[in-house]
């Protein structure tokens, strides 16, 4: 009895050492556009306030697009050094982030030095599969983002971003290091869902969708969902189960009944 009791025991602190610090989701998306204004206009149109700005020396860095009180879309503007339009990176915010940089650290994915970030947040990033940045934040009293609880809202065609894929030359190499070195667990649909209760996952796509953001958003209803498409003046395609849109510089802001 006390083999089994130790071997369990054994069992569970294998189990749980395997497991990532919990994070609660999303916290924003960064893509670089060709004309901040009508990337403004166009997220606008499906419901995303813009909530506040950064700048450097004067000139705007970035544009902070609200879909609810703890995810954003953030837009950079192109720069002679940074002509490139696309995805930048993605970020997930969680409440005890010096947990987690302390367990990358142990497991040697040599994160950044978590440090506060301009926005008054604590932040870390990390390389991930094919140089992709991946940040990690945790939001902070007096933040930015803290004072703007409850203001911007707006009414989005959906207040909540479920699922944001990413582009991989090597897909297995990527989908080996988010369930390995992240400790993403894959669900039914192969998407892998952020370590926690959010629901929110990632999907690692092949190199289709190049440099461009392909993310989705959960509805209640596809046909609400359209319908709210149409009166705003938006147009969109129909898929199974989907519906989905492209901003000015062809990134592609999907809707979904469910969460994959």
């Amino acid at each position: 009895m006390r083999k089994l009791l130790f071997a369990l025991l054994i069992s569970a602190t294998t189990a749980l050492s395997a497991q990532s610090v919990p994070m609660d989701g999303f916290a924003h998306v960064a893509i670089r556009v060709k004309d901040v204004p009508a990337a403004r206009a166009f997220y606008e149109k499906i419901g995303y306030i813009q909530a506040f700005t950064l700048e450097n020396k004067g000139v705007l860095d970035r544009s902070f697009m609200k879909i609810n009180d703890d995810q954003f879309i953030e837009l950079y503007p192109v720069t002679e050094k940074q002509p490139e339009v696309g995805f930048l990176h993605l970020c997930f915010y969680g409440s005890d982030l010096d947990s987690l940089h302390k367990q990358y650290v142990k497991d040697e994915l040599k994160p950044n030095e978590l440090r506060k970030a301009g926005a008054g947040n604590l932040l870390f990033t990390m390389e991930g599969p094919e140089k992709q940045n991946i940040e990690y934040t945790q939001y902070m009293p007096g933040s930015l983002h803290s004072n703007d609880h409850g203001k911007h809202l707006g009414t989005p065609v959906s207040g909540k971003l479920v699922s944001v894929s990413l582009a991989m030359k090597d897909v297995p190499a990527a989908r080996a290091f988010y369930t390995e070195k992240l400790r993403f667990p894959v669900t039914k649909t192969q998407s892998f869902a952020i370590p926690g209760t959010s629901g929110e996952t990632v999907m690692i796509e092949d190199d289709q969708i190049g440099a461009r953001m392909h993310v989705a958003f959960q509805v209640k209803s596809l046909k609400q969902a359209a319908a709210s498409l149409k009166k705003r003046g938006v147009a969109f395609k129909s898929a199974k189960g989907s519906l989905s849109t492209t901003d000015p510089d062809g990134n592609i802001v999907e809707f979904r009944e469910r969460a994959m």
